[in-house]
C-alpha cells in the first residue's frame, strides 16, 4: 500500500542521509575517521538507549541472539563506518552516497550465501544497474567535493574504501535478521548495535598509537558539527524509514529510503553553488533504479 505519510517519511530518510552525509564532510576530515566515528558512535548510542528505555523496548530483545549483535556490532558498525568516514573525508559526500549503492547488490549476494534466498533475474539485473551507474559517475568525477582522482592509485584506494564500508554495513545488516525476525524492535536493536561499538571502539582508543588519536584539537563547536549529523543519520532518518517499514511495503520503503545518492545533489548545489556533471546525474539515476529493481523484483 502507497500512503504518503509514510512515502514521505522514507524520502526524508533519505534526505536526512544526503544532508547528514555533507555535513559530515569538514568535521570528518578534522578529526579523523576513528576519532569521528568514536564520538558519533557514544553520542548516539545514549541517544537511542534513552529513546528505547522511554518506549519501553527492551523487553522485545532475545539476549540469547547477543553473538549476532557483537558481530554486527564491529563489522557493520566498526569497520564499516570506519571505511565509510574515510571514504567521506577521501571522496566527498557524493561518492560516498554513489558507492554505498553497493550494498544493495552485496547484501542480495550474502542473503543468498548466508540465508539461502535465491536471486532473481531482475535482482542479478539491478545490482548490474547499481555497478554500472557507480562506474559512470565515478569516471567522470572530478574531485569537486573530494580530492581530484587523476592516478589510477587513488581510484583503486576509493573503490576499495566503497565496497569494504558497502560489505561490512551489509553484513551487519544481516547478522540481526534472526533477532529481528524473533520479534526484537528495531530501535532497540539499533541501540545495542550502537552501544556495544561505542564500548569497542572506546576499549580500543585507549591504545596510545597515532592511528587512534584525533587530527585536530576536539573544540565544542567540532564536537557538535560531529555530533549533528550522527543524530540526523542514527536518530532521525533511521525513525522516518521505520516508520515508513512498518506503514508501507518493505520493497517501496527500500526504494525511498536509497534516493540519497540523488537527493546529495541539491544538498551539495545549495552548499558549494556547484552544479555537478551530467554524468553524475545520470549514474545516480541509473543506480537508484537498479536498487528499486533489486527491491522489488
Amino acid at each position: 500500500m502507497f500512503t504518503l505519510f509514510p512515502a514521505l517519511a522514507a524520502i526524508g530518510a533519505s534526505a536526512g542521509w544526503a544532508t547528514g552525509a555533507a555535513l559530515a564532510q569538514w568535521p570528518a576530515r578534522q578529526l579523523g575517521a576513528f576519532e569521528f566515528t568514536r564520538v558519533q558512535l557514544l553520542s548516539c548510542g545514549a541517544m537511542l538507549c534513552v529513546l528505547s528505555a522511554l518506549f519501553d523496548l527492551w523487553p522485545s530483545v532475545d539476549w540469547s541472539h547477543w553473538p549476532n549483535f557483537v558481530l554486527s556490532s564491529s563489522v557493520g558498525i566498526i569497520l564499516g563506518n570506519l571505511a565509510m568516514i574515510e571514504l567521506l573525508r577521501q571522496a566527498g559526500p557524493r561518492l560516498t552516497e554513489l558507492l554505498l549503492c553497493l550494498k544493495a547488490p552485496i547484501v542480495a549476494v550474502l542473503a543468498f550465501v548466508w540465508f539461502g534466498e535465491l536471486l532473481q533475474a531482475t535482482q542479478l539485473f539491478g545490482g548490474a544497474l547499481v555497478i554500472a551507474g557507480v562506474i559512470l559517475a565515478i569516471g567522470r568525477h572530478q574531485g569537486q567535493d573530494g580530492p581530484v582522482l587523476q592516478s589510477r592509485n587513488s581510484l583503486v584506494w576509493i573503490a576499495v574504501l566503497g565496497i569494504s564500508a558497502a560489505a561490512f554495513q551489509g553484513f551487519g545488516f544481516l547478522a540481526v535478521k534472526p533477532a529481528l525476525e524473533a520479534g526484537a524492535e528495531p530501535l532497540a536493536i539499533g541501540a545495542i548495535r550502537l552501544s556495544m561499538a561505542a564500548v569497542m571502539i572506546s576499549l580500543v582508543a585507549l591504545w596510545p598509537a597515532a592511528l587512534f588519536r584525533p587530527v585536530s584539537i576536539a573544540t565544542p563547536y567540532l564536537l557538535m558539527r560531529t555530533v549533528i549529523p550522527g543524530v540526523i543519520g542514527y536518530g532521525l532518518s533511521t525513525s522516518l524509514l521505520l516508520y515508513a517499514y512498518a506503514h508501507m511495503e518493505a520493497g517501496v520503503s527500500m526504494v525511498l529510503g536509497s534516493l540519497s545518492p540523488l537527493l546529495i545533489i541539491p544538498v551539495l548545489w545549495i552548499r558549494d553553488r556547484q552544479l555537478p556533471r551530467a554524468s553524475g546525474v545520470i549514474g545516480a539515476a541509473v543506480a537508484v533504479f537498479g536498487i528499486a529493481l533489486i527491491a522489488l523484483a
